[in-house]
């Protein structure tokens, strides 16, 4: 073969191997989708004929730390749920067909056979912040058997409205100190301590009913809160057993409870408060009341260490005021 021959095979050897050598291009990536829209409102039926028949799946349902208010409504029927609303599912909003339709019911009690104890005996338990439930029932059905709680209460700024809680004793749990409540036109009913925790919490326009003789409130709140609990224009009433009932007593030795244009009858005791068999509460607790009515109020038979408010001090009492703690909270009544 010639030079010129055998030069040109080398370059034909060698062209396969130059084109192999050739970077490759990558693929493109497809764009992402798009997130799916959040979904801000679902519907509980027991019956089947919502996108859920438990509320506990829908409130599982609900996005993670949502900026945005997530409505859950719940037709009429009985739930028998221990629901919880963890602390990652925020701005959850029950709202029941009817207040005494929809029924979310479980008998849990301290000391059962699954060994509960008060504070894990709850029907219902809201950790989340910004939760709001309007038109539902909270119910214990465990009777008159020891701690039973109907609603547990963790949450910053929690708000009830049109809802009762129903139980015997310690009913609601306002659990914990930097925990805000609201409460309007709520039913509560209970025997003993049925209104207790550290929270701080309004009643606004609430109906307390006692259904023996015991204690309405055992507040637990702490030295360096300002307020505790505030009854504001509430009705205390009673079944007929209920003779001899007192406002409250401490279950934590810095109490703070105060009722102004509250509406008592006769079943509450003169003297009103209770020390928990310790004198040494008495210097401590602050308990008060502004223009009592009915033949509950006897302002010269109370004790000598709770208060009559003053018209001044009792224009401090404003949800502002009362909810002022961190960024500020002054919900909107209905």
């Amino acid at each position: 073969m010639r030079p010129s021959h055998l030069l040109l095979a080398a370059g034909l050897l060698a062209a396969p191997t130059a084109h192999a050598q050739m970077p490759v291009a990558p693929a493109a990536k497809p764009a992402p989708a798009p997130a799916p829209p959040q979904v801000t409102r679902m519907i509980v039926a027991a019956d089947g004929s919502g996108d859920y028949r438990t509320i506990q799946e829908a409130v599982n349902a609900s996005r993670d730390l949502s900026q945005v208010t997530v409505t859950i409504f719940i037709k009429n029927g009985i739930y028998p749920e221990k629901l919880v609303v963890p602390s990652h599912k925020t701005h959850v909003t029950l709202v029941g067909e009817s207040r005494d339709g929809v029924i979310i019911t479980f008998g849990d009690y301290s000391g059962d056979a699954a060994q509960h104890k008060t504070y894990t005996s709850y029907t219902v338990l809201v950790q989340a912040t910004d939760f709001t439930a309007e038109n539902i029932t909270f119910r214990n059905s465990a009777g008159p058997v020891g701690q039973a709680v109907a609603l547990h209460v963790e949450g910053d700024r929690a708000t009830f409205r049109h809802c009762r809680m129903l139980g015997h004793q310690d009913t609601l749990y306002m659990a914990v100190e930097n925990s805000r409540q609201y409460y309007q036109d709520c039913f509560i009913e209970g025997t003993t301590d049925f209104v207790f925790g550290t929270a701080t919490v309004v009643f606004d326009s609430c109906e307390l009913r006692s259904k023996r003789n015991s204690y309405i409130t055992a507040a637990s709140t702490t030295a360096h809160q300002r307020y505790g609990y505030v009854f504001l224009n509430c009705r205390l009433t009673a079944d007929s057993v209920a003779t001899k009932v007192y406002l409250g007593r401490p279950w934590r030795p810095n109490a703070r409870t105060v009722f102004i244009n509250t509406e008592m009858g006769a079943h509450i005791t003169p003297a009103g408060w209770d020390n928990w068999r310790d004198p040494a509460n008495e210097k401590t607790v602050f308990y008060a009341e502004y223009r009592s009515t009915g033949p509950g109020a006897n302002p010269s038979a109370r004790v000598k260490w709770a208060r009559q408010l003053t018209a001044r001090e009792a224009k401090q009492y404003t949800l502002k005021n009362i909810f002022a703690g961190g960024a500020g909270w002054e919900p909107a009544p209905k």
